[in-house]
């Protein structure tokens, strides 16, 4: 018999079988852990959200409903998993731009100057503003460059709630980079 597919092994996992959940472990553990790591810096968190991930991989695999890929079910529970490590933790303190100053390389591209600006200049507290589900939100639809449908998918939420979570979070981002003007905004 072949390699077993993710749908096989969330099968076998439903079962009992510890060796199912190794080997989908080791399919997609290094890519959940890459992803997580670009959503928060704290690798203890981090770890935690990866390893409550597949505590209830082993929990609900026998909820799977069988539609969609098993990479973006499991990316929908370690993402809610992240967010309810974030939840209730204060925003990390940005980086100062003597910091990032020194440890960016003198010639940086278009792309790096914008990341840099994303993540530690204003937008970058603006979004570390938002509550964790509404900046979940805005990252994969708006930096991942997600549509809502596919960050429902990976979120694990309606599409509507995705829309309004981001209809949500553009209205306090745009207040926060914004601030009214003589009766504007």
């Amino acid at each position: 018999m072949g390699t077993p597919t993710d749908a096989e092994l969330l099968r076998d996992i439903a079962a009992g079988d510890e060796a199912a959940l190794r080997m989908l472990y080791e399919r997609h553990a290094g890519w959940l852990l890459l992803r997580l790591n670009r959503r928060c810096g704290n690798s203890e968190l981090v770890a935690g959200a990866l390893q409550d991930t597949f505590v209830a991989v082993w929990q609900s695999a026998g909820r799977w409903r069988g539609e969609g890929e098993v990479a973006a079910w499991l990316w929908g529970i370690s993402i809610r998993r992240l967010v309810s490590e974030l939840r209730g933790r204060p925003a990390a303190d940005p980086l100062g731009d003597h910091v990032v100053d020194a440890a960016s390389p003198l010639v940086q591209s278009a792309e790096d100057e914008l990341l840099l600006g994303v993540e530690y200049g204003d937008v970058g507290r603006a979004l570390r503003s938002l509550p964790p589900e509404l900046r979940a939100t805005v990252q994969a639809t708006v930096i991942d460059g997600l549509s809502t449908k596919e960050a429902a998918k990976l979120l694990g939420l309606p599409q509507g709630t995705v829309k309004s979570r981001l209809r949500v979070a553009k209205v306090r981002l745009r207040r926060s980079l914004m601030p009214a003007r003589d009766g504007w905004i």
